[in-house]
């Protein structure tokens, strides 16, 4: 019987190995179908957002077996959705302008959207005060609390998802692919050289699985850093068309999407033999993007370990075999999201036209044309108005 068990362990290793693989390749297959629809069929976030959220909430009813708390479940939802509202009814304003200055309705909603959104969350404050129960105060708090970090970590997070989107495809692309790449490259990594163990809170992962998904991920991320910057598509800020009510994506490239030539510095020339070498300089915070994915990255998915042994749990669901659920896919990404917006604030962004102009067409006519002669005599100035437009004047 022992000289069996050891053919049949190995064998369901291999079947679920052989799963796992076969459901990763299905989702990057997903991933990609998602990008070539569009950057509108990328709010699909949202779904994802709501599937994260429930699987949380869901444990938390489950540990705190809080069965028999009144509205719970209802104002987990409830907060959920003002939460929602609050962030993309400021997108909505912020990057649909001229839409929203069309439809009187959405007029009246953009200028006391904060004002709206304060009214929704204090209904839900009010109604969870009304909720509490003798002998069940601390429960109750619990759950509350329970909720609302669930909030700060989703909702906020798949947020920033969104705001990166919106300043070109490759800020949404680049990250999510590198993290996927790290998760790949660090498993393989430690399944066939494995030997050291990284840290207690995740037992598998080893420090040959670590360096290794270390330098995969920067060579990855470089080569497609490289593949993506010849793309408007990909690298051009997401606007949107108030005449045609799409979205666009043309633009003139950003200086970080241009190629340009770096010298190298003196040891790598006597090694290399080369002088100089011509990259995208978004090749260059690919480096930078894909560090932060392989070294820091990966303390996510350990926060995610330390979170479900915590509460004494395999998966924060079982939604996809082999993996668990959305949230054990996503632990990583969330954190990797929000250092790409942060670093794009930080290091990259500059004035978006397509976000100007929309919130100038929200201003009234005479404050358009006090902008417009403004600009025109600051360009004057500077002698960059062709000679027929200052003969005009």
């Amino acid at each position: 019987l022992s000289l069996l068990a050891v053919p049949i362990s190995i064998l369901h290793r291999w079947k679920n190995y052989w799963i796992r693989g076969v459901l990763s390749l299905a989702m990057i297959s997903g991933f990609f179908l998602i990008i070539y629809m569009g950057p509108i069929a990328l709010i699909l976030v949202m779904t994802v957002q709501i599937k994260c959220f429930q699987e949380i909430i869901t444990i938390g009813y489950r540990v705190y077996h809080s069965y028999e708390l009144p509205w719970f479940r209802t104002l987990s939802w409830y907060f959920l959705i003002c939460v929602n509202y609050f962030f993309y009814g400021e997108t909505l304003a912020d990057y649909f302008g001229a839409l929203v200055q069309r439809e009187e309705p959405l007029q009246f909603l953009a200028r006391y959207h904060r004002f709206i959104s304060f009214a929704l969350y204090l209904a839900g404050f009010c109604m969870f005060v009304l909720s509490l129960v003798k002998k069940h105060y601390r429960l109750q708090f619990y759950m509350f609390a329970w909720t609302h970090v669930t909030l700060l970590i989703v909702v906020t997070q798949s947020h920033l998802v969104i705001q990166n989107l919106f300043e070109g495809m490759i800020w949404f692309i680049v990250p999510i692919s590198i993290v996927i790449c790290n998760d790949i490259m660090a498993y393989l990594f430690g399944f066939f050289f494995g030997r050291t163990p990284l840290i207690k809170l995740s037992p598998k992962k080893t420090w040959e699985g670590f360096i290794g998904g270390f330098f995969s991920t920067v060579v990855f991320g470089f080569i497609l850093a490289y593949l993506l910057s010849q793309f408007q598509y990909c690298v051009c800020p997401v606007g949107f068309n108030s005449e045609t009510n799409k979205f666009t994506v043309e633009c003139e490239p950003p200086d970080i999407f241009v190629m340009q030539e770096y010298t190298l510095p003196a040891v790598l020339q006597n090694t290399l033999k080369w002088k100089t070498v011509n990259l995208y300089p978004f090749q260059i915070h690919s480096i930078f993007l894909s560090s932060f994915a392989s070294l820091i990255g990966p303390f996510g998915g350990f926060f995610a370990s330390g979170f479900k042994r915590a509460f004494k749990i395999k998966d924060f669901a079982d939604t996809i075999p082999g993996h668990g659920g959305i949230m054990d896919r996503f632990d990583c990404q969330y954190l990797m999201a929000t250092f790409t917006h942060v670093y794009i604030a930080s290091f990259i962004r500059g004035p978006n036209p397509s976000k100007v102009l929309q919130q100038l067409l929200m201003l009234q006519p005479e404050q358009q044309l006090s902008i417009f002669h403004t600009l025109h005599s600051h360009l004057r100035e500077r002698d960059m108005l062709p000679p027929a437009a200052n003969q005009a004047e």
